[in-house]
């Protein structure tokens, strides 16, 4: 099971995965939590993930305020 991707989330654009991974890992990074080597976040602390989930959130509406502004 470890690295194997469990949830059932459907991206709308599947080419988006390797930006999204990478946007984890930024993510991550910014807020001084180190995800395991392997991918698995399975012994990860909800709030861990949690707050890697919210700030990814934030990153993303961030980039699409910026978007909707340059039109």
């Amino acid at each position: 099971m470890a690295g194997q991707n469990n949830n059932s989330n459907q991206l709308v654009v599947p080419q988006a995965t390797a930006g999204l991974n990478q946007l984890k890992y930024e993510a991550a990074q910014e807020l001084g939590i180190a995800i395991p080597q392997d991918g698995y976040q399975g012994n990860m602390t909800t709030k861990d993930n949690g707050s890697i989930g919210g700030h990814i959130t934030r990153r993303l509406v961030q980039i699409a305020e910026q978007q909707l502004a340059g039109r």
